[in-house]
């Protein structure tokens, strides 16, 4: 079985376009098992994963194709959350969303999915963005 762990942040269609890029894997509602993974940076009031919209959207659509789910949430920086889980759960793949984001947004808030790209010890799989930010 091979295992992606998709990084889900808050925003449902770069989630539904990650979630899509997972259940287009070749024999994907046979031979693939995906967690979807939400990192909070900040959860005063407590959330769960699974009362974020975008991750439950995710889930919906992987459900609907066949594809084995999980949902797992994580305190912390997302970076380096994203790839401690990763190697915990020995995946074979992490799934991140691009954001189209203008040079001043990129040099500004950085990018998580570049992180993840540049210190991954393992394959990346990134989805395409939307419009700038």
């Amino acid at each position: 079985m091979y295992h992606v762990v998709i990084a889900v942040d808050e925003e449902t269609e770069r989630a539904r376009r990650q979630a899509r890029a997972v259940a287009d894997l070749p024999s994907s509602d046979e031979e693939v098992r995906a967690t979807l993974l939400h990192v909070f940076t900040e959860n005063p009031d407590g959330a769960s994963a699974t009362q974020v919209g975008s991750v439950r959207r995710a889930e919906e659509l992987l459900e609907n194709v066949g594809v084995e789910v999980e949902i797992a949430e994580r305190s912390g920086d997302p970076a380096p959350t994203v790839l401690d889980f990763a190697q915990s759960e020995d995946a074979d793949c992490v799934c991140v969303g691009g954001r189209n984001r203008s040079p001043a947004g990129k040099a500004i808030f950085g990018s998580v999915s570049q992180s993840v790209i540049l210190q991954a010890d393992r394959p990346v799989l990134v989805t395409g963005g939307g419009e700038p930010e």
